[in-house]
């Protein structure tokens, strides 16, 4: 039985003189030695295996609804299967804004520790939910109402996660570190998708008859060992200065706890659509990648087998978790801000290039499209992004703040890309307006760097 502690912020000792405010992300690497706190290691260690458990079960399902819900879950919807598997996996991701928020509050107001521990038992729950859930052929109708259920609530588990364990290592991280850091965590999803993309590869060695018989089940069910290890480590998990300072003072200047999303909409309106933005091109190119490439790379007009699919894109993707902390590294040197806008600036240049790639008719070029867009793109939106959005927000409402900004958008854009590539795609049956979406979802992410506070630049 895991115990959830929810402490009283009011009772918080005081502990410093660091400021309610925003991280300012200007400050560049310095050239003496940075040791990590204790705290810090701890902090780094939870925050990067929860998110790569988390990000595995999560990938799964986008894996999951180009091989096999289609046929399992919407067998009867005919040619409109695969897009009704695309939308339940939109689905997650409306769900994820209103995770983000509900967590992020219990974050901001009770504490980083209980929020992390609830986003990873959600998730599990979800996910192995998914891998017991009956099919059509079983349950009738009642089988896709079930996974659109389940599909939410992983979604709301997965809404918290990242922006969780973000704002986690950002306080806990030296200033001269910050995007380093963050950037670790950020490295994580690529490895999380890559796992899921490996355990679907497995899983299809079986046959396809096995394949949509049972053994797709066995990805989802295996996160019963994976979560118990999460939910473990992050028992340990210790609370940030930075929050507890922040707490601190509050009670000392006799504020009152008021509820970090209204503080957000009445106050910082401006980070809020900053951070909704800049998330914009990141969220695209990197959906675009994971789970649209595999529909496109087997589709009848391109031709891949399966496995030679989920090969390339598993390849591929493991480049972005060695890339993206040199995105890190970047954001340390040059300003957060200034790394998440090359990288948009990539993504708009490579957008039509990187989809030519995938619909070569080759493994070995739809492989190095992907990695060319986790090598030159996600790695510096990534990278960047955990220290721009932590400086957008003061530690009061920061869990909120980043998960508002980055799950909205990864409800409007991230969760639809997939749907709209298809659809762009089936308009004229080239590769020029799923392109253009792309580009000019990067050039959005352009514009967030250009409005943004200057000392996150």
């Amino acid at each position: 039985m895991v115990e959830i502690s929810f402490m009283d912020t009011n009772q918080i000792p005081g502990a410093g003189s660091r400021s309610d405010s925003p991280i300012d992300t200007s400050t560049k690497a310095s050239s003496k030695p940075v040791k990590m706190s204790v705290g810090s290691r701890r902090a780094l260690i939870a925050a990067v295996s929860g998110t790569l458990i988390e990000w595995y079960d999560y990938a799964l399902y986008g894996a999951a609804s180009g091989l096999v819900i289609a046929p399992l879950f919407f067998a009867d919807v005919g040619a409109g299967a695969t897009l009704a598997a695309f939308a339940t996996f939109a689905v997650g991701f409306i769900a994820r804004p209103l995770g983000g928020v509900l967590v992020g509050h219990l974050g901001d107001r009770y504490g980083r520790r209980p929020a992390m521990l609830l986003t990873i038992i959600v998730m599990g729950l979800a996910t192995v939910g998914i891998g017991l859930l009956p099919t059509a052929a079983a349950i009738g109708t009642l089988a896709p109402i079930l996974l659109v259920l389940l599909r939410l609530l992983q979604g709301m588990g997965a809404g918290a996660e990242l922006s969780g364990a973000m704002t986690i290592v950002a306080e806990f991280a030296p200033p001269q570190r910050r995007g380093l850091l963050t950037s670790l965590v950020l490295a994580t999803p690529p490895a999380g998708i890559a796992l899921a993309t490996v355990a679907f590869l497995i899983a299809s060695s079986a046959g396809d008859e096995a394949l949509l018989a049972w053994a797709w089940r066995g990805p989802f069910l295996v996160s019963v060992v994976l979560f118990a290890v999460a939910i473990f480590i992050r028992r340990k998990l210790e609370e940030t200065p930075e929050y507890l300072e922040a707490q601190s003072k509050a009670a000392e200047r006799g504020e009152k706890q008021k509820t970090p999303i209204v503080l957000l909409l009445r106050h910082h309106q401006r980070p809020l659509i900053v951070g909704f933005l800049a998330m914009t091109g990141h969220n695209a190119i990197n959906y675009g990648l994971a789970v649209f490439a595999i529909s496109l790379m087997t589709s009848p007009e391109v031709g891949l087998g399966r496995a030679a699919a989920l090969t390339a894109v598993t390849i591929g993707s493991l480049v972005g978790v060695f890339t993206t902390p040199i995105g890190g590294w970047a954001a340390d040197r040059f300003g957060a801000g200034k790394t998440v806008a090359f990288g948009s600036v990539m993504g708009a240049i490579l957008a039509y290039p990187i989809l030519m790639g995938l619909a070569s008719g080759n493994a070995w070029t739809g492989g190095l499209a992907v990695a060319a867009g986790y090598a030159f793109v996600i790695a510096f939106t990534s990278g960047g992004q955990g220290s721009f959005l932590a400086g957008l927000f003061p530690p009061r409402e920061r869990f909120s703040g980043i998960a508002l900004a980055r799950e909205l958008n990864g409800a409007i854009v991230a969760g639809f890309t997939p749907l709209i590539l298809t659809w762009l795609l089936g308009l004229q049956g080239t590769l020029l307006l799923p392109a253009l979406y792309l580009s000019a979802c990067c050039i959005l992410s352009i514009f967030a760097y250009a409005i943004a506070p200057r000392k996150i630049h």
